[in-house]
């Protein structure tokens, strides 16, 4: 699948795994897309490719049919098997150059709070660079903080989409936004509102992407 530039923007919507299970976990996705999520990521960092290949195939189709991206989280083999528009990976997966020579579709990174490493990626290929935690992150307490700063910086000099994570709700997306990422990815803020549908549409709403 091949997917332009201008689709990366909005809401990355970042599913986590106690959800995985979930019964109602297509139905959640779903509403996230109808809601304006611009891209789905199904990250399990733990399971075999073989126990997320059916969750992987559904996810993909739903997002094929809704008009969304699908990107999996660092399982490259799982991202081709599936025809995923695209995968994500960090300092501990699979390096870019050997990500690159398997998989032919989007590539993200995560640059935490290093423009040195966002840099020298996007020179390897990266097509999206991810910074965070921008703010303090329920998901991961312990995570490397990036400064707003850093956003502008990044958007100043890199010419790939850049995406900001962490602690990021409907009330601070705006600021990150106006920093200079085109992307935010969240996953508690948005997995465990009332109404996905509805806190999606929040976020969309920032983009400009819902009434």
């Amino acid at each position: 699948m091949t997917v332009s530039p201008e689709k990366l923007r909005g809401l990355y919507a970042i599913t986590d795994s106690l959800m995985l299970h979930a019964p109602d976990m297509p139905e959640k996705v779903r509403k996230a897309i109808a809601g304006g999520a611009s891209i789905i990521q199904l990250r399990e960092k733990h399971l075999p490719d073989e126990k997320l290949l059916d969750t992987a195939l559904q996810l993909c189709a739903i997002c094929r049919e809704m008009g969304a991206v699908f990107i999996i989280n660092d399982r490259v083999e799982l991202a081709r098997m599936v025809n995923a528009h695209g995968v994500h990976i960090g300092k501990d997966d699979m390096e870019l150059s050997a990500a690159r020579q398997r998989f032919p579709g989007i590539i993200g990174v995560s640059c935490y709070n290093s423009l040195d490493r966002a840099i020298r990626l996007k020179k390897a290929g990266a097509d999206y660079v991810a910074f965070g935690s921008i703010f303090p992150s329920p998901t991961k307490p312990g995570a490397t903080r990036a400064s707003l700063s850093l956003l502008q910086e990044a958007r100043r000099r890199l010419a790939v989409p850049v995406c900001a994570i962490g602690g990021i709700t409907p009330e601070n997306a705006m600021e990150a936004i106006k920093a200079g990422a085109q992307m935010v990815a969240v996953i508690s803020s948005l997995w465990n509102a009332p109404d996905t549908a509805e806190q999606a549409r929040r976020f969309a709403r920032l983009f400009g992407n819902r009434d």
